[in-house]
């Protein structure tokens, strides 16, 4: 039996839904009214959204820790350790989730959100899934220690993310908090793009052995060099080779696509094609 295909599979399935229930039970000691449940029967399509992002990284989590904690040697032991990290790393991941997005947009993120808003809830959701993605990639191992580590590396893996999507959104002439609290979904959409990107790179980037603090923090800060790649495709691939515009360093026929036409399918590329791109550099990286 723990040498059949199907063990992995099942636990990872099985282990999905406990943590499903243990982010639920988080949510609703931390708030009581940041429920899918609610937010559907009052038809709150902002928030549906963001607990579409909880749902992909309670996933996520769960094939991680399976990954991580799962040898099919011993049932108690792959049972113990994986629900150990994975209700540690869900935990972490409602608590830090929703405490970052209290800090977004001037603080108004979600009160956004309890309005309705579904640009709000665009934002929200993207950072959901880069805070599940650097979640599931920063915290595993199969023993304490390694939880250990796996803790302080998440705590610079998030702070990194909110740091990058900071820096990269200095780059847009438009003010990504206004236009998004205005409900402009191709900001949105934009928003949500580089920062899942960002949470990818910066999740491959956290990943791996502990090699020791020098060794891993340099290899650390070496794979977040391609975070920069972002902007050559914004820039570059997006604005100039197919919109067919002039290049700059700044400004441009793209920022005046979404922050001034709020145009989604605008957004929508340039939100692609910073996935596509990390997906890549995740590749060859």
């Amino acid at each position: 039996m723990l040498e059949s295909p199907a063990y992995p599979i099942v636990f990872t399935a099985v282990l999905a839904t406990v943590l499903v229930l243990a982010l639920q039970l988080t949510l609703r000691v931390t708030s009581k009214d940041d429920h899918l449940k609610e937010a559907l029967a009052k038809g709150n399509v902002a928030r549906g959204l963001l607990h579409v992002g909880d749902v992909l990284s309670v996933f996520l989590v769960a094939a991680s820790a399976v990954g991580s904690c799962v040898h099919a040697e011993d049932l108690k032991s792959d049972a113990l350790w994986s629900l150990v990290f994975g209700v540690a790393a869900t935990v972490v991941y409602g608590l830090v989730s929703r405490l970052g997005m209290r800090s977004l947009f001037k603080g108004k993120l979600v009160a956004e959100l309890d309005r309705g808003n579904e640009a709000a809830g665009v934002a929200a959701a993207s950072h959901a899934i880069a805070t599940g993605v650097i979640t599931a990639k920063a915290l595993g191992g199969d023993d304490l220690p390694s939880l250990g580590l796996s803790a302080v590396f998440f705590v610079l893996a998030q702070a990194t993310l909110h740091l990058y999507v900071a820096l990269f959104r200095a780059l847009t002439s438009y003010d990504d908090a206004e236009e998004i609290l205005g409900e402009n979904l191709a900001a949105a959409l934009s928003y949500a793009g580089v920062t899942i990107a960002l949470g990818l790179i910066i999740g491959r980037a956290v990943e791996g052995s502990f090699t020791g603090w020098a060794s891993s923090l340099q290899a650390y800060g070496v794979a977040l060099l391609y975070g920069l790649g972002l902007y050559v495709v914004r820039q570059i691939v997006v604005q100039t080779v197919i919109l067919g515009a002039g290049f700059s360093l700044r400004k441009g026929k793209l920022d005046q696509a979404i922050g001034r036409e709020r145009n989604v399918a605008m957004g929508a590329l340039e939100a692609i094609a910073y996935v596509a791109t990390a997906l890549a550099l995740m590749r060859v990286g």
